[in-house]
C-alpha cells in the first residue's frame, strides 16, 4: 500500500500541478492574467451575486395570457381543420374558457367530433399511467361541440413556455456581453434572473420587458375600423390598435402573413433618407417566399407590422419585395432600435413576463461577504492546522499538505468548468476542510489501533491506510450523493454549495490517498530509524 511506482508518482504529481496551474488565476491581479502565455489557464472563477453585487430580478409568467394564446391557438386550429381541411361549414368561437363549434348540417356533427380529435396532443406519462389529452373534445346536449383544455394540457403548456422563456431570456442577456448571468426557474409561473456586476438595471428591464412577438398582416382592402365597430368585425378579422397614441386603429386579418419566427435576423440602423433610426431584417428562405407572394399580389396596398399586439408601421407597398429583407421604421431611439433588434434576433417570448420582485445587491456588500468569509475560512484552517499539528506531530503537517493541494484542486476545477463561487460555496469550501481533515484522522486513528496491537509501524501505517478505505469511500459517498440531490433540485445558493460540496468530496478522497500517502510513503523510505514520531 506504501509503495508507489514511478509512473503513479509522476501522475500524482502532474495532477497536482495542473490543478495548481488552473487555480493561479485566482490570485492574480487580472491584468497580470492577462499577460501570462497563451499556453498558461486564463480562466478565473466567477463570482456570485452575492460576492461581486449585481442585479436579481424575479419574473412571473402571467398565465392567464398564456391561456387566452393557447385558447386562441386552439380555435385557429379547429377553423383550419374544420373549414380549410374538411371542408365542413362550421363556427368556431371562444366562450369563456373553452371552445363551442357550431357545425351548419346536423349530419356533419360526427365527422366533425372525428376531424377535432386530429387536434388532440397527449401529455403526461404512458408508463408512468398518467398519459391523457390536453383537451377534452365532447358534444353538448344542443348539437354543439365543446372543446376544453384540460388541467394535464395546461401545466405542460406552462411547463414548455417556462422552458422556452429561459431560453430566450439568456440570448438576450448574453447580447449584453456576459456569461454570467444565472436563469433558473423557479415554481411553476416564475423565473429568476440574476446578473452579477450589473448596476443599472433600466436596460435589461427594458430588454426583458418585452415579449417582442413580431408579425406581418394583411389590412383589410374595403372595411375601416369604425365600420366593423358598428357592425361586426368579419369573421378571421381583428382590430389592432396603434403604437403611437391617438393614431387610429387598424382593421387586420389575425392570421399573419409572415410571423417573427420566420426572422433570420434583425440589426439596427439608419434611413438612408431621413436619417431617423430603423430596424433593418431578413427572413428565412420559407419567410421570404411567403412576404414575396404576399407584396405582389398586392401592390400600392398597405400591410401592417405588428408588435406585441400593436401597429408600429403600416406602409404601402409600392413594388414587390423578393429579397426577403426589409425595414422597420417607427419612432424609435437609438438605443430603442437597438434593444428591439435584439429582442427580435433572440425570438419572442411564448409568455408576457413581469417583475415581481427586483432587488440590487451593491458591490460594498459583496465585498463586506468576501471579507467575512475569507475570515471564517482563515480561522477553520488556522484551528485545523493547529489541532492536526497537536495531535498527529508531523503526521497532521502531512495532512495539512494535503488539505491544501484539495483546496487548490477544488479552486482549479471549479475555474475549468466555469462554477460559479457564491457566499454558500465559500461555506462548503471550509466545510470541506474539515471533511479533508476528517478523513485523514480517521487514517491515523487506524494507524494508532494497528501499532496498539503490536505490529511494526511500516505495518501500521500500511495496515492503517488499508483499513480506512473503505470507511471514508462509504462516508463520502453517502455525502455526495446528499450534494448531488441538493444540485438537481435547489437552486441559487443551495446550487453553489452543492457544488463546492461535491467537487470537494471527490479531491478529499483523491488527496488522503494519494497526497497524504505519497508523503508519508517518501518519509518512511527515507528516514532510517523506522519508528513513528510522537505523539503517533
Amino acid at each position: 500500500m506504501l509503495h508507489f511506482s514511478r509512473w503513479k508518482i509522476i501522475s500524482i504529481l502532474v495532477t497536482l500541478v495542473i490543478g495548481v496551474l488552473l487555480a493561479l488565476p485566482n490570485v492574480l491581479p487580472k491584468q497580470t492574467v492577462e499577460s501570462l502565455p497563451s499556453w498558461l489557464p486564463h480562466k478565473q472563477m466567477r463570482l456570485g451575486l452575492d460576492l461581486q453585487g449585481g442585479a436579481h430580478l424575479l419574473l412571473a409568467m402571467d398565465t392567464d395570457q398564456l391561456r387566452k394564446d393557447w385558447l386562441q391557438s386552439l380555435r385557429d386550429d379547429a377553423r383550419k381543420t374544420l373549414v380549410s381541411d374538411a371542408k365542413i361549414a362550421s363556427s368556431v368561437q371562444i366562450q369563456g374558457n373553452r371552445i363551442v363549434v357550431r357545425v351548419s348540417k346536423p349530419e356533419e356533427v360526427d365527422k366533425a367530433q372525428r376531424e377535432l380529435r386530429k387536434i388532440q396532443s397527449s401529455v403526461g406519462n404512458p408508463i408512468a399511467g398518467t398519459s391523457g389529452s390536453d383537451v377534452d373534445i365532447t358534444r353538448a346536449p344542443d348539437g354543439t361541440i365543446v372543446i376544453t383544455p384540460t388541467s394535464a394540457g395546461f401545466i405542460q403548456r406552462q411547463s414548455n413556455a417556462a422552458g422556452a422563456a429561459i431560453h430566450t431570456i439568456e440570448k438576450r442577456i448574453n447580447s449584453l456581453g456576459t456569461a454570467e448571468s444565472s436563469v433558473v426557474r423557479q415554481g411553476t409561473d416564475r423565473i429568476l434572473v440574476q446578473f452579477p456586476g450589473l448596476r443599472d438595471t433600466r436596460q435589461l428591464k427594458e430588454i426583458l420587458g418585452k415579449t417582442a412577438r413580431l408579425s406581418f398582416h394583411e389590412v383589410h382592402p374595403s372595411m375601416t375600423p369604425e365600420e366593423a365597430r358598428q357592425g361586426r368585425p368579419p369573421i378571421g378579422w381583428r382590430i389592432y390598435p396603434s403604437e403611437e397614441p391617438g393614431a387610429p386603429p387598424y382593421l387586420l386579418r389575425e392570421a399573419p402573413v409572415v410571423s417573427g419566427e420566420e426572422l433570420s435576423n434583425a440589426q439596427p440602423g439608419f434611413d438612408q433618407q431621413t436619417g431617423l433610426p430603423v430596424i433593418n431584417f431578413s427572413f428565412n428562405q420559407q419567410g421570404a417566399r411567403k412576404f414575396g407572394r404576399f407584396t405582389q399580389s398586392h401592390v400600392q396596398q398597405p400591410f401592417a407590422i405588428v408588435l406585441d399586439d400593436k401597429v408600429i408601421s403600416a406602409p404601402v407597398i409600392q413594388s414587390p419585395i423578393l429579397g426577403g429583407s426589409g425595414q422597420i421604421s417607427g419612432r424609435f431611439t437609438v438605443e430603442g432600435a437597438n434593444n428591439l433588434a435584439v429582442q427580435l434576433r433572440s425570438g419572442a417570448l411564448p409568455v408576457k413576463l413581469t417583475i415581481a420582485e427586483e432587488r440590487t445587491v451593491g458591490p460594498s456588500l459583496g465585498a463586506d461577504s468576501i471579507a467575512a468569509g475569507r475570515l471564517a475560512a482563515l480561522i477553520g484552517t488556522a484551528g485545523v492546522i493547529a489541532f492536526m499539528v497537536f495531535a498527529y506531530g508531523l503526521f497532521g503537517v502531512f495532512a495539512i499538505a494535503a488539505v491544501f493541494f484539495n483546496l487548490v484542486l477544488i479552486v482549479g476545477i471549479m475555474s475549468l468548468i466555469g462554477s460559479t463561487l457564491t457566499l454558500p460555496g465559500i461555506a462548503g469550501l471550509v466545510l470541506t476542510v474539515g471533511m479533508a481533515v476528517d478523513a485523514n484522522v480517521l487514517i491515523y486513528e487506524r494507524i494508532r489501533e494497528e501499532l496498539r496491537n503490536g505490529k511494526t509501524p511500516i505495518s501500521g501505517i500500511d495496515s492503517g491506510f488499508k483499513t480506512a478505505l473503505g470507511t471514508i469511500i462509504d462516508s463520502n459517498l453517502t455525502t455526495l450523493i446528499a450534494g448531488l440531490v441538493m444540485f438537481w433540485l435547489g437552486s441559487g445558493p443551495i446550487r453553489g454549495f452543492a457544488v463546492t460540496l461535491s467537487i470537494g468530496i471527490l479531491t478529499t478522497v483523491f488527496t488522503a490517498f494519494t497526497v497524504t500517502r505519497l508523503l508519508v510513503s517518501e518519509w518512511v523510505r527515507r528516514q532510517k530509524t523506522r519508528h513513528i514520531p510522537a505523539p503517533l
